[in-house]
């Protein structure tokens, strides 16, 4: 007779496979590392920003600067390249980017002025975006080397279906918590609450990053050929840049709109953080139950065909959002927020197993590295555009061309526009081609 623990121990290790268990650590990251960053985006971000005193459009700038500091991924090129093991320089590394987002709650009750309170939040807000962004590709190439090609979209989706679970109840008691002391006039607490919780993910996620193996940087790369061709050699795939126009596209149609959807929340549409803990329940079970059916699709198919149809739905929310006000907004925004869970359970997944695809093994961390420098900065340079109008439809009264309007509605109806020129070039490029796929071959 087996002991209980034994069958545990072959569940974990598996049945010859001496990676089952890190990837099953590596669901557990993934989802460590969502509660963190839900803590630092969005309405929270906004909370926080609110309390410094920075406008509507400032805040909607720093919510696009994790893409902007996409562009230091550049740095990760000349980064770990002669070292066979990169785990314990990127778990350190992530380890002080959410130290320093944990210090960013302890800004708004800092003994400062506020133009000192500001200076601090955007050294430790740049800082650990920094940090995040050169340890990004190097963290996704080792991680991912332990999923096999063909089971890619469906782990993802897996990954992705606990992330939003327990990001589900996540959100809810921290919105609730953070309500509580609103309503007690106690935000100090609050902020003090937001910083304790990101130091115990903090640590966790570093733990559990500890525990995960590490594929010999010849097992990596399909051979022993990765520092062959990590010079630029990579620049020369011709799909990599046609994945980096869609990354780039798809940032810019984003970032004209969603960093200015937090602000429009707490401020014109009145969401308490209770109600936006709500859509965050009804995103994490849309998502949850939508992302097996499009990763089996993408699996089938292809990541470039699970992308178009998923545009298709995220165009559909944008238009929903062109019509999105106060008088209709717990309605109206819910509805554009259902449609962006869907379209998000396709797309994020897709736009890095695209350069699984389509990128041979020893190129990844550096084609991962260079899509996200440059789609990373045409999405901030994107709510820059974006941001003086923003500043000018608020200036006027809620008012372009003499007709009301608000800054989300008008930045909605700019998203939709690009996302539907995007959809034309994916079909051209991804689906009437249909170009074939490397990464099943690795």
């Amino acid at each position: 007779m087996i002991h209980p623990l034994q069958n545990l121990a072959v569940h974990l290790h598996g049945d010859g496979d001496p990676y089952r268990r890190s990837r099953l650590l590596y669901i557990v990251q993934a989802a460590l590392e969502y509660f963190c960053s839900i803590l630092v985006t969005g309405a929270y971000l906004a909370r926080i920003t609110s309390a410094l005193g920075f406008s509507d459009a400032l805040t909607g700038i720093l919510s696009s600067f994790v893409s902007l500091s996409g562009s230091f991924q550049l740095a990760a090129l000349f980064m770990f390249r002669k070292t066979r093991s990169v785990k314990w320089p990127v778990a350190v590394g992530l380890l002080l980017n959410q130290l320093l987002f944990t210090f960013v709650y302890v800004v708004p009750v800092l003994k400062l002025d506020a133009g000192g309170k500001q200076l601090v939040f955007l050294a430790a807000f740049v800082t650990a975006y920094l940090l995040s962004s050169v340890m990004n590709p190097h963290q996704t190439a080792w991680l991912m080397s332990l999923v096999p090609d063909d089971q890619r979209g469906s782990f993802t989706a897996r990954k992705e279906i606990v992330s939003l679970l327990g990001g589900m109840l996540f959100t809810y008691g921290m919105g609730s918590l953070i309500d509580g002391f609103e309503a007690a006039g106690n935000m100090e607490a609050a902020f003090i609450a937001g910083a304790v919780t990101m130091a115990a993910l903090s640590v966790l996620h570093f733990v559990v990053l500890a525990l995960v193996r590490e594929k010999p940087r010849s097992s990596q790369s399909g051979g022993g050929k990765e520092e062959a061709s990590s010079g630029l050699a990579f620049l020369k795939n011709k799909m990599l840049w046609k994945i980096v126009i869609l990354v780039s596209w798809w940032n810019a149609a984003s970032h004209v709109a969603t960093p200015f959807y937090g602000a429009y929340q707490i401020h014109e549409l009145g969401f308490s953080m209770t109600f936006v803990s709500v859509l965050s329940i009804l995103y994490g079970v849309l998502r949850s139950l939508f992302s097996p059916v499009i990763g089996r699709y993408a699996d089938r198919h292809s990541f470039g065909r699970s992308t178009y149809v998923c545009l298709f739905i995220a165009a559909a929310g944008f238009l929903v959002n062109c019509f999105t006000v106060p008088e209709n907004g717990h309605v109206f925004y819910t509805a554009y927020y259902c449609l962006s869970a869907l379209s998000h359970a396709g797309t994020n997944a897709a736009l890095v197993n695209l350069i699984f695809d389509y990128i041979p093994a020893g190129e990844r961390r550096y084609a991962l590295a260079f899509r996200a420098a440059l789609s990373g900065l045409v999405g901030f340079l994107s709510t820059c555009a974006m941001s003086p109008v923003v500043t000018m439809i608020q200036n006027s009264g809620n008012t372009l061309f003499g007709m009301k309007i608000y800054a989300a509605q008008f930045v909605s109806f700019v998203a939709l526009l690009l996302t539907a020129g995007l959809i034309v070039y994916v079909y051209a490029e991804f689906v009437r081609k249909n170009p074939p796929r490397v990464g099943r071959e690795n």
